[in-house]
């Protein structure tokens, strides 16, 4: 039994960040940073902090819907990533928590 913490960002699809999709930009620096790991959720439909309904609209050309990026690790990478995360999301929420890992398995 490990205590790790779990960030969580949610921002939206559309989001960008120099011309690049957000998410990706996220996951790249993460890579970089290396972090243990992480994974995006998009969702299918969501409520931001303008209270506007992001869902799937068939009729519409954009399709802008919330995604959560989830990372676990150690207290101190988690951390240090919150200064990167700083700097490159413009609109969004993060959050950390404590977790305890019961089984992690890798090759």
């Amino acid at each position: 039994m490990e205590k790790k913490k779990l960030l969580k960002i949610y921002i939206d699809s559309e989001d960008r960040y120099n011309g690049k999709a957000l998410w990706k930009v996220i996951l790249t620096k993460a890579k970089r940073n290396k972090l243990a790991g992480a994974t995006v959720f998009k969702a299918v439909a969501g409520m931001g902090s303008h209270s506007e309904i992001h869902t799937i609209d068939l009729l519409s050309l954009s399709i802008n819907l919330p995604i959560i990026i989830e990372i676990v690790d150690e207290q101190k990478k988690i951390e240090d990533f919150l200064n990167i995360l700083d700097e490159v999301i413009e609109e969004g929420l993060v959050t950390v928590q404590d977790i305890e890992v019961k089984i992690y398995k890798h090759r």
